[in-house]
């Protein structure tokens, strides 16, 4: 009984958020509340939202200050002087400037957020395809690949919501992938070499001046600080070493490098209060889906349901594959992206996963790592599911379906890539 009802509350669950018949925030709460008086009563049904609640504390109050530190990182122009050199250095050579797209895409995912990313890239880059001849498919695939692999970062969003529903801390699910993202990354700058190989080859090397700063509004200008580029690059080392090195929990590490940064950057009250609210709507939007994700995990763990549901799986899988789950999970993380939105896989796929190859002496943690080898991270720029998407082929101005045919294989070639690293790195096993 128990089974069903897990495999009905997240069937309703995936239909309606598919389906767009309500917001993920309200399924998220509403669902698993309405299944779960089957299970338990009101008072017990409490306990266990509370306890989910508790659960994703964490993982919210990271995020919520990852996005406003690194958005106030970006305002103050940290990545500026990068991207300017970086277009001087390519001139007018479409091989240089595809190596540049890739390397201006992965500093500027820093705060792992696609929307900005794509909002900085796109913008800065697209005059210079266009007067070269190149094409837009290209600059749209590059960034993609790039975005793709840096947003296995813990405050990207897949692997948060990963260390969320599995209950696990981040550290334990992105530390030891390291390796295999730097593998990941090394892939990504092979494959725009042979892209950029190849858009040489079609239109030749072309020599023009190009000024990024021109291209900037008199807001962006007011609100730069050229001056503290150095000091501000001192403190996101620290921060991204302090993250590594967990000198602290990585929630009271991204608050105290919040309040630093905003403190030099924009000493007057008034200026802190403009920069907060730019940041508000994006921050609003993915702590809340955090929280509300706390309910649905927390109602279905502490009701039975998801155990239930993971013995139920065991029965009808063949041992003699049990142990292939991580594996399994890697390799079909890229190609799910297409098909459920991040909430859907990871809060109601990969909890069942988990359990199911728990049975088989796989720890969370593992199977988590082999989600975010591809779910969301390399899956995301081509997803028809993530509004960052239709954000990149807007400012481009290129086809959903152009875009993901010329950049699919390649990306599902950066999983593939990063999972036989994380099972050589002993990141992801077989038992």
């Amino acid at each position: 009984m128990l089974a069903l009802l897990g495999f009905l509350t997240i069937a309703v669950f995936l239909y309606l958020i598919l389906s767009k018949r309500v917001s993920v925030i309200v399924a998220l709460i509403l669902v698993p509340i309405v299944f779960g008086l089957f299970t338990s009563s009101i008072s017990e049904l409490g306990e266990m939202i509370l306890a989910g609640i508790s659960g994703v504390a964490p993982t919210g109050i990271m995020l919520a200050f990852a996005i406003l530190f690194f958005g106030i990182m970006n305002r103050a122009g940290l990545f500026d002087p990068f991207i300017s050199n970086v277009l001087k250095l390519v001139k007018g050579d479409p091989l240089k400037i595809v190596m540049g797209t890739a390397i201006i895409a992965m500093a500027t995912h820093l705060d792992g957020s696609g929307a900005s990313t794509f909002l900085i890239t796109i913008p800065a880059l697209l005059p210079i395809y266009d007067r070269l001849g190149m094409s837009r498919l290209v600059l749209t695939g590059v960034t993609a690949l790039s975005c793709g692999v840096m947003n296995m970062v813990p405050w990207g969003g897949p692997t948060a919501r990963a260390a969320s529903s599995l209950g696990v801390d981040v550290s334990l699910i992105f530390n030891p992938l390291l390796p295999a993202m730097g593998i990941g990354l090394i892939w990504v700058l092979f494959v725009s070499y042979i892209i950029g190989k190849r858009e040489r080859k079609r239109v030749g090397i072309k020599e023009f001046n190009y000024d990024f700063h021109s291209e900037l509004s008199e807001e962006e200008r007011t609100t730069r600080r050229p001056k503290l580029i150095w000091l501000n690059l001192l403190i996101t080392v620290i921060t991204i070493v302090a993250l590594i090195k967990i000198w602290l929990p990585l929630p009271v590490i991204f608050m105290v490098a919040f309040a630093v940064a905003l403190l030099i950057n924009y000493p007057k009250p008034k200026d802190q209060q403009e920069r907060i609210t730019e940041q508000a709507n994006g921050m609003v939007s993915v702590v809340s889906i955090i929280f509300a994700a706390g309910i649905f995990t927390g109602v279905l763990s502490g009701s039975g349901m998801i155990e239930a549901m993971a013995t139920a799986m065991v029965s009808v899988i063949p041992e003699s594959t049990g142990s292939f789950m991580a594996l399994f999970v890697a390799i079909t993380s890229m190609p799910l992206s297409l098909v459920f939105t991040p909430d859907a896989y990871y809060f109601g796929v990969l909890p069942v996963l988990s359990e199911t190859a728990a049975a088989y002496g796989i720890a969370p943690e593992v199977i988590g790592r082999a989600a975010i080898l591809g779910q969301m991270t390399t899956g995301f720029p081509l997803s028809p599911l993530t509004a960052a998407t239709f954000l990149l082929i807007g400012l481009a101005r290129v086809e959903l379906g152009d875009h993901q045919r010329f950049i699919f294989l390649w990306a599902f070639g950066s999983t593939i890539v990063m999972t036989i690293a994380a099972f050589i790195t002993g990141a992801l096993s077989f038992s």
